[in-house]
């Protein structure tokens, strides 16, 4: 990831784009520990490693705030 990707708004970013656990913890306005915990779980978006890195892409943290409304929606 180059610094002028990380500033561009998360809804104009690629869907390939790779983030950080901390940059979704941010982005979901959530703690970091409530990322790894989500993880653990199997639930959140998708995490995969890159070396000794973890990552998720832009497209996989849409398609996971997509399923949490759709989710939400149902139990209304």
């Amino acid at each position: 990831m180059t610094a002028t990707t990380h500033h561009v708004p998360f809804p104009e970013r690629d869907p390939e784009d790779l983030l950080t656990l901390s940059e979704v913890a941010e982005i979901l306005r959530v703690p970091v520990n409530t990322m790894r915990w989500w993880r653990q779980r199997g639930v959140g978006p998708e995490f995969f490693k890159i070396g000794r890195h973890l990552v998720t892409t832009v497209g996989d943290v849409r398609r996971f705030i997509r399923e949490e409304r759709r989710q939400q929606r149902g139990a209304l």
